[in-house]
């Protein structure tokens, strides 16, 4: 059954290049309603266990020194069909495949260093989301 949250984290490349607002306002003008929000920086362990799930791919070790290299923004968003719609405002991984108009097209350096994380699936975006955020912080 599809929720109404999904997560998303404003990565390094982007934080530092100064495209939060930017970036928060198309997530905003696209209909989602920022539940929780905060900027933080993963440690190299943080971020370890955020992508423990990709453990045994090749870009690993390169992905969590990527994500633990400065700070990010965490967000919790919601509206109706929340995941299928973030992916879609998002574009491809690879900003190169990404749909003109997309956050990854207009904001993303590379493969890597690609602007957004967007939670993959319902369940995945409510694991992700309590990861950053206590039932305390969230809005409700």
């Amino acid at each position: 059954m599809a929720t109404n949250r999904t997560f998303t984290m404003i990565k390094p490349d982007a934080f530092e290049a100064g495209n939060s607002g930017a970036i928060l306002k198309m997530i905003e003008e696209a209909g989602f309603k920022i539940v929780a929000m905060k900027a933080t920086q993963l440690t190299p362990q943080l971020a370890g266990k955020f992508y423990e799930v990709h453990k045994e791919r090749p870009f690993y070790a390169d992905l969590c020194t990527y994500m633990s290299s400065g700070p990010i923004v965490a967000v919790i968003l919601e509206k109706d069909n929340a995941v299928e719609d973030f992916r879609t405002l998002i574009g491809a991984t690879n900003p190169a495949n990404a749909a003109d108009g997309t956050i990854r097209k207009i904001f993303a350096k590379s493969i890597e260093a690609n602007a957004v994380h967007g939670s993959d699936s319902d369940e995945n975006a409510s694991i992700e989301g309590a990861f950053f955020f206590s039932m305390a912080e969230r809005v409700a």
